[in-house]
């Protein structure tokens, strides 16, 4: 039986965690960001520390926008630049790999598996390295719930979030992702980062609403694998630099 092998750029993630690293993530939205400014950002965060750049929004749907912001991205970055998708149109050739992810919180078929199902096709055809990835959605007042038609899991209820998160793994599914949201007003409690640590073994990625340096710790302390940083980016990078900075220095 052929499974789906480990692609080189997974791989990349894994060994920064099996070393003992805490990895640090930079989402750059296209709808924010033009492809000059976004080569910048990316290219300050590379040399801040960031092992990586994350692609995509809530509400964007221009492909070949998105193709050129990823190709201006690539041209300033040696450090991998993956596609956080939010639709088909979302899928660039230029990127090196993409989170091939499942809202498993979404009252929508097309966002469990219709859009995946869809967009399969192209990843293929592209060859971009796909990484399996449960995607939970917390709280209901931010753009991806709203566009995800997701049913918000509490912020406060770890337990459900292990229940989810347990699932994506016997799933398959190589990586989870607990999202506040972009611009979200608190970033995931430690508590139940901390739940779903002791349900999995998966790495956990914790985004939305990290702000300062000591959320990034909370987070980290809590058992969380890979920080993603975004707003903060566009509003201040050097409070973003601070995060890295706490994200790459952080010994448990």
């Amino acid at each position: 039986m052929r499974h789906l092998k480990i692609g080189r750029i997974e791989q990349y993630l894994l060994s920064k965690l099996e070393a003992g690293e805490k990895i640090h993530l930079l989402l750059i939205d296209p709808e924010e960001s033009s492809p000059e400014n976004a080569s910048v950002i990316a290219s300050k965060a590379e040399e801040a520390g960031s092992d990586g750049i994350m692609v995509g929004g809530s509400t964007f749907f221009s492909q070949s926008q998105m193709d050129e912001l990823v190709k201006s991205i690539k041209s300033s970055v040696r450090i991998p630049v993956i596609i956080f998708p939010n639709n088909i149109t979302s899928i660039s050739r230029y990127a090196d790999a993409i989170w091939f992810m499942s809202l498993l919180n979404s009252v929508d078929h097309y966002f469990i598996i219709g859009a995946q199902s869809q967009g399969a096709v192209l990843v293929s055809q592209y060859g971009l390295e796909a990484i399996p990835m449960g995607y939970l959605v917390f709280g209901g007042d931010t753009a991806v719930a709203a566009m995800g038609r997701a049913l918000p899991l509490p912020f406060n209820r770890g337990e459900v979030a292990a229940c989810y998160a347990l699932a994506a793994q016997y799933l398959g599914m190589r990586f989870v992702y607990l999202e506040a949201g972009s611009g979200a007003q608190r970033p995931i409690p430690p508590q139940t980062i901390k739940a779903v640590r002791r349900a999995v073994t998966i790495p956990i990625i914790v985004g939305g609403g990290i702000k300062r340096p000591e959320d990034a710790v909370e987070a980290l302390k809590a058992g969380a694998d890979i920080i993603v940083t975004g707003t903060i980016a566009e509003e201040s990078f050097e409070r973003c630099r601070e995060i890295i900075r706490a994200v790459k220095s952080f010994k448990p």
